[in-house]
């Protein structure tokens, strides 16, 4: 068996059979947990009352945190040659045609995250077995679809990013990094939680939410309170 150091005996001390009503405490019990040696990712994980095999009840949208989550997002963009040179000034990472398709094709994938025009999605359709598995494929649904190139990549180079719930109905999400101040993760917890809210399925019944976790990358889980977040502004 695996033995537990210290550190995970203190920090699970901290956390273990602790519901936590109070968001402000949660967040600092949490960042006393971050203590690996490089900077941790702290993640929401929203366990929702929904079966993804039904088309509604299915959850999948973008949001943009008010002080992003500390990652910089690497964006490749696919288009016509006359959209090449847009692409470029509006910060795209990287840029082609038929030219990207045939690298994406090959295995290439240096970036997080494909922007395509409607005009180059027949010929994405052949790369769904390469794109799909790692969560890439463009969609009008997560904005990745899009006509609006320079708006499009402004949005998410300001930390637009796309989530969904698992098959298990439950959402992995990180929303900041260890380093953040209290009220940087607090602000972007709750908008992060206003934004599942908002986009509860229409055929949910009865409670939306079973149970909220957030964590450090390293660390305990620490167990949220449903009502944690009923007194503030949606």
């Amino acid at each position: 068996m695996r033995k537990v150091s210290r550190r995970q005996k203190e920090n699970q001390l901290k956390t273990k059979n602790i519901v936590f009503s109070n968001l402000e405490e949660a967040i600092q019990v949490l960042k006393t947990t971050a203590n690996a040696k490089f900077v941790e990712t702290v993640e929401l994980h929203a366990n929702l009352n929904i079966d993804p095999k039904y088309a509604d009840q299915q959850v999948r949208t973008t949001v943009t945190l008010p002080n992003g989550v500390g990652k910089t997002t690497r964006i490749a963009v696919l288009t016509n040659d006359s959209n090449i040179e847009e692409a470029k000034t509006a910060g795209a990472d990287i840029t082609g045609s038929d030219d990207l398709v045939e690298q994406i094709s090959a295995g290439n994938l240096d970036f997080d995250l494909l922007v395509a025009t409607p005009d180059m999605m027949p010929k994405l359709a052949k790369l769904g077995r390469v794109l799909g598995p790692k969560g890439l494929m463009p969609s009008p649904k997560s904005g990745t679809v899009t006509t609006t190139i320079t708006e499009t990549l402004t949005e998410f180079k300001k930390g637009k990013f796309e989530y969904k719930a698992d098959k298990a109905g439950v959402v992995h999400v990180s929303f900041g990094k260890s380093d953040f101040s209290d009220t940087q993760l607090n602000e972007n917890l709750t908008a992060l939680y206003n934004s599942i809210l908002q986009n509860r399925p229409s055929g949910v019944k009865g409670k939306y939410f079973k149970n909220l976790f957030i964590c450090t990358s390293m660390g305990p889980s620490i167990q949220l309170d449903l009502g944690v977040f009923e007194s503030l502004p949606i």
